[in-house]
């Protein structure tokens, strides 16, 4: 067994993610999740492969998904909460005209959040954007081994991630003299770890990679179905505390090991909501289908 010790929501697709104790997890993914997405005037989304100052915006959201609040420390806002420093707080419009948006060359429907958004944006990032959220007739599939759906997300709904991975990854590091990374890195909705000492159970969650393996799992009262693995990208190199790129690493010793046997460098797995429900912190997760792993 593993337990659930961190689920993570990014309200704004690229930008930083807010740690939860506990959360509805709808078809989507986690309430909110990537249901709004920074785009250039010509409406093509934005992430930190080109624009890494996006991790320093801080998104917060009320639960009702009414009102989002965009700041940053670097903006004097200390840690990003409702009103602090020079941050900007907003209605979220749900009913204004539709515009397309382009995702990875896809088109999808976006509702353009207003000229407020639009300018801190473009002032913070340095470039002409917009702020666009999901469409509540949003209706994208996406594809995998338990196809599903997601707001504006790379592709499924949920990245789920063991530290027993990412502890094996950053010992690999430590042997060719670099430095542990933090979790952050790797942007997950779902962290899990090993029962705590004295459980009883199978403690898979200690081998590095079993969230690979896993086909079917519940979790609170949800069901995930697995996709696929996580392909990584250069948002990996970037860092979420400083909004921009470092060096090499993940992808230099990640490469090494961790190829899938159709190309791609992977780390972590994804999920398809197979039936929503609430999740928190300390839930166990229960699979209940295993399969092989692909790399």
């Amino acid at each position: 067994m593993a337990t659930v010790v961190d689920l993570l929501t990014y309200p704004v697709k690229g930008c930083a993610g807010t740690s939860l104790d506990s959360a509805y997890l709808t078809p989507a993914g986690l309430a909110h999740d990537r249901s709004f997405m920074v785009v250039s005037v010509d409406g093509v989304y934005r992430t930190q492969r080109r624009d890494p100052r996006l991790a320093l915006v801080r998104p917060t959201i009320s639960a009702d998904g009414g009102r989002l609040t965009l700041a940053s420390a670097e903006r004097g806002s200390g840690d990003g909460v409702r009103g602090g420093g020079d941050g900007l707080d907003l209605d979220v419009v749900t009913s204004a005209p539709r515009r397309d948006v382009d995702l990875f060359g896809a088109t999808f429907r976006g509702i353009d959040q207003g000229e407020a958004a639009a300018a801190w944006l473009s002032d913070f990032l340095g470039a002409p954007s917009r702020l666009v959220r999901v469409p509540p007739e949003h209706d994208r599939r996406t594809d995998g081994l338990t196809p599903g759906t997601s707001g504006y997300a790379d592709s499924s709904a949920v990245h789920l991630l063991s530290r027993a991975s990412l502890g094996n990854l950053n010992a690999r590091m430590a042997e060719r003299g670099a430095p542990p990374l933090a979790m952050d890195r790797f942007r997950p909705n779902i962290v899990v770890d090993s029962r705590p000492e004295g459980s009883h159970g199978e403690d898979w969650a200690a081998e590095p990679h079993a969230e690979d393996r896993i086909r079917r799992m519940t979790i609170g009262a949800a069901d995930l179905g697995y996709t696929k693995l996580a392909v990584r990208c250069a948002v990996t190199l970037v860092d979420q505390e400083a909004g921009a790129r470092g060096g090499p690493e993940p992808l230099r010793t990640l490469a090494g090991y961790r190829r899938a046997p159709g190309g791609g460098v992977v780390f972590g797995a994804k999920f398809s909501v197979v039936r929503p429900g609430k999740l928190s912190v300390g839930d166990e997760v229960d699979v209940a289908e295993w399969g092989d792993a692909e790399a």
